[in-house]
């Protein structure tokens, strides 16, 4: 097997190991980790539609995690995909109306973040092992909503851990927020910033190259790492599920072995879908990549015109997710569509931070064929849940009626017929308000908790463990801070 390393989009010159660069989180520059080569999964496609959900996962992630070794990356796998999900098969497809849907939210948090955020604390620990590392290692977090909840349920109490979750303030659902602010662990802490996501992202990259900063935490035996899809060890195990989903569909008879399919994603930090385009690097038989956004359109226009544009007003509405107009993860497909040009990357990443924008090439341009993008609008997020219900009987959350509608769109337009999975990122009952007056208008002025009932009612689906934990959970945390006292407040809940 061939041991995969790591470098920065922002300078070859800075390398890591699979185990420590998921230590890490970020390249010291600023750059996000890419292996500098792709694997290729030379497995049987066949035999994926026989695998359990575990023995997919340690087949692809052994491809990239090459520095841990079987047993090690068994055990993170085993302690992360347990009963902590409410079905045994971690994940499942379920057609609707001539769609595959990929429900990924049936983890602790009920969102697609589980199926990263819960192995991330056990590939973390264990690279600290590896590597001789003794400091306390402090997660440092951005969240628009999902990842902040999820990271904290998985490192909520692990040892030698401390994690830091910041979300936007009032930008973020009340299910969401309930969610986090009732959060236990003693190494748990979640502040609110008066700005939005990419407020709060930024602010969080700054922290992380804070030469000062980096010393406080040095002398008081601490250092930071990342639980956001910047983190290779966040965007390995998001590869998994497509590779699993495609044998779901061969065990289904949709489509024999080596039959392609499209894949469609709501997006916002770009983590998602592209692990879908590193599963199509792989070897994945699949077609087009269709990436859906909702009003917040920075993306569409970045693969329409090549210009990806932050000068824009940011939109609040009810895929709040996906409310982001800084693409973390953009970094890595830019890398690649730059020929995996450092100086080019670098460059493009500093005009974006210091001049809001940047245009990339014709050539880049044609690299990046592989994608189809457009957004849906919030009337029509509303009408494609309120379509699929009457349709189907199927109940679908803001964020996957965004990716829904995007691609009903595109099969009308194109009137390509490929099989179609659509990632399914979170259960409708974290965005109960939206989805509930969206099917019955009428439901506009009740409670929450009774939106929760009716939501059960007309669904059919049960109440999921981690709304009825929030029913009457303490609110345990009250911190709510400006953006440039982020830092600040990072050190001083610290002690350092």
């Amino acid at each position: 097997m061939t041991n995969i390393i790591y470098q920065s989009t922002r300078s070859s010159d800075i390398t890591a190991t699979a185990s420590q660069a998921v230590l890490q989180g970020l390249a010291p520059d600023g750059g996000l980790y890419v292996p500098r080569e792709i694997p290729v999964y030379t497995g049987s496609l066949e035999r994926l539609a026989q695998q359990t959900y575990q023995e997919t996962a340690l087949e692809i992630m052994s491809l990239f995690l090459t520095d841990y070794t079987t047993q090690e990356l068994k055990h993170c796998i085993d302690s992360a995909y347990d009963d902590k999900f409410d079905i045994p098969q971690i994940t499942r497809l379920k057609e609707a109306d001539g769609a595959w849907y990929l429900e990924l939210f049936h983890g602790a948090t009920i969102a697609f973040k589980d199926m990263a955020l819960s192995i991330l604390p056990h590939l973390m620990t264990t690279a600290a092992k590896k590597n001789h590392v003794t400091d306390e290692i402090v997660i440092l977090t951005a969240t628009s909503g999902d990842t902040g909840k999820a990271a904290m349920a998985g490192f909520a109490d692990v040892p030698g851990t401390k994690i830091i979750v910041f979300y936007p303030k009032g930008g973020v659902s009340a299910v969401q927020e309930k969610q986090m602010l009732t959060q236990r662990g003693a190494n748990v802490h979640v502040v609110g910033i008066k700005g939005n996501f990419d407020d709060a992202q930024s602010a969080v990259k700054r922290i992380f190259s804070d030469a000062a900063m980096k010393e406080r935490m040095a002398q008081g035996g601490m250092r930071f790492s990342s639980a956001n899809s910047i983190n290779i060890g966040r965007l390995v195990p998001q590869i998994v599920y497509y590779f699993y989903a495609y044998g779901q569909m061969l065990k289904a008879g949709e489509v024999k072995p080596g039959d392609p399919i499209n894949i469609t994603v709501p997006t916002g930090n770009f983590g998602n879908i592209l692990a879908a385009y590193y599963a199509k690097r792989m070897g994945l038989p699949c077609a087009k990549l269709i990436c859906a956004s909702n009003e917040n359109r920075v993306l569409v226009d970045f693969f329409r015109k090549g210009v990806y544009d932050r000068r824009r007003d940011f939109l609040l509405t009810s895929s709040p997710s996906m409310d982001i107009l800084i693409s973390s993860n953009l970094e890595r497909l830019v890398f690649q569509a730059a020929g995996e040009d450092c100086d080019v990357t670098g460059a493009f990443m500093k005009q974006l931070s210091e001049e809001g924008f940047y245009e990339i090439t014709d050539k880049m341009k044609e690299e990046l064929t592989d994608f189809y993008s457009d957004y849906s609008s919030e009337a029509q997020t509303s009408e494609e849940i309120r379509t699929l219900y009457e349709k189907a009987g199927y109940v679908i959350d803001t964020h996957t009626a965004v990716a829904s509608n995007v691609y009903r769109r595109y099969r009308d337009n194109t009137q390509d017929q490929t099989k179609c999975v659509i990632a399914s990122t979170a259960s409708p009952y974290k965005f109960l308000r939206s989805v509930m007056c969206a099917i019955r208008p009428e439901c506009a002025d009740m409670s929450d908790f009774e939106l929760i009932d009716e939501l059960h009612a007309l669904s059919g689906v049960a109440v999921p463990q981690a709304i009825e934990d929030i029913r009457t959970a303490p609110q345990l945390h009250n911190t709510v801070v400006e953006v440039d006292e982020m830092s600040e407040e990072s050190a001083r809940w610290l002690g350092i």
